[in-house]
């Protein structure tokens, strides 16, 4: 979700590998950048990588605070010397768009209670979020919330016992960090969503900014998993909040600019100089070419899931049901 696969070969990062793969052969002329969530699990397996180390040096980035036991642990097991610096960067979360992120958890609570293993992961994400911020807030959690008392509490505990990492440069007004219970609100879940991301997610799925439209009729190879990111796809940046009405016009205008430049792509290429003016266009044109088959197929699918669950009559009851004190025609 940070970067793609070209941009992290443009800072000469070459190899991708899991440290939990079996298969990874030594490459001892490669330096090894690790970024790991400071977990029981990988802490063990970084443990057990150094003592058979399979590349020449190691740099060691932590997504979170990590304890001292833990760092004592990799030490003892650095006995060939190949740690060449061991360092806390905190990014423990899934960063969505620029404000908005996610820890991936589906089911919090258990009834009306956290699950202690979600309440863990949730306050680490949190307190990596506020260290991530230089951010030392003043905490206010929703009264009537036994969840977000608890992990308001949670997260105060981790600023007290951590307290030198919070040392920020205090602001005139202190940031807040405020907790609310999704269950409060009992209305917004009801509705469907009509703006391009919020439909892509109810209707497709979005996990990790990746959409599966493997199960769309007669969809081709190339787009049975298909990235939307607002960081690299300018259509989606500029249309993932308008809603739907708007991005059929939208993409209809995109078909349209699109055709306008193909017909400059197929010309004769008579002399060098148009040779070398469609090596110039042509990645554009091949990254315009992929913006405009992937949102066609996506807002395509979507149109089919609307017609075929019959969501603008769902959806008017819906409303009808939120806004109205009168329900009996929307009963009948």
């Amino acid at each position: 979700v940070v970067y793609t696969q070209s941009e992290i070969l443009q800072r000469e990062v070459y190899l991708f590998e899991r440290l939990d793969s079996p298969s990874r052969e030594p490459m001892k002329h490669l330096k090894a950048i690790c970024f790991l969530r400071p977990t029981k699990e990988n802490v063990e397996l970084l443990v057990q990588e150094l003592r058979r180390p399979k590349y020449s040096v190691y740099f060691i980035y932590f997504s979170n605070v990590i304890s001292k036991s833990d760092v004592k642990a990799l030490a003892e097991a650095d006995e060939q010397e190949v740690v060449a610096e061991v360092q806390e960067f905190y990014g423990d979360y899934i960063a969505v768009n620029p404000h908005v992120f996610s820890l991936n958890l589906l089911g919090c609570c258990r009834g009306r209670s956290w699950d202690q293993a979600q309440l863990a992961r949730t306050t680490q994400g949190l307190t990596a979020l506020l260290l991530s911020l230089k951010k030392c807030p003043m905490i206010r959690y929703q009264l009537s919330s036994e969840p977000a008392k608890r992990l308001a509490e949670c997260v105060k505990q981790v600023i007290t016992k951590e307290y030198e990492l919070f040392e920020f440069r205090r602001t005139e007004v202190p940031p807040l960090l405020l907790i609310l219970d999704r269950s409060d609100d009992a209305i917004t879940p009801l509705l469907n969503q009509w703006t391009y991301q919020a439909m892509v997610h109810e209707l497709l799925g979005i996990n990790n900014n990746r959409i599966d439209l493997s199960r769309v009729p007669g969809i081709s190879k190339d787009l049975r998993e298909v990235v939307l990111s607002a960081e690299n796809d300018e259509f989606y940046a500029n249309n993932m909040y308008l809603n739907f009405a708007e991005i059929g016009t939208n993409i209809k205008n995109l078909m349209e600019d699109f055709q306008r430049r193909k017909p400059k792509e197929q010309q004769k290429l008579e002399s060098i100089a148009d040779m070398k003016a469609f090596v110039e266009n042509y990645p554009q044109f091949k990254k315009m070419s992929g913006t405009v088959s992937k949102h066609v197929t996506v807002v395509g699918e979507l149109s089919r899931l609307v017609a075929e669950r019959n969501l603008l009559e769902v959806s008017e009851v819906e409303q009808e049901l939120a806004c109205q004190n009168d329900h009996s025609s929307a009963l009948q």
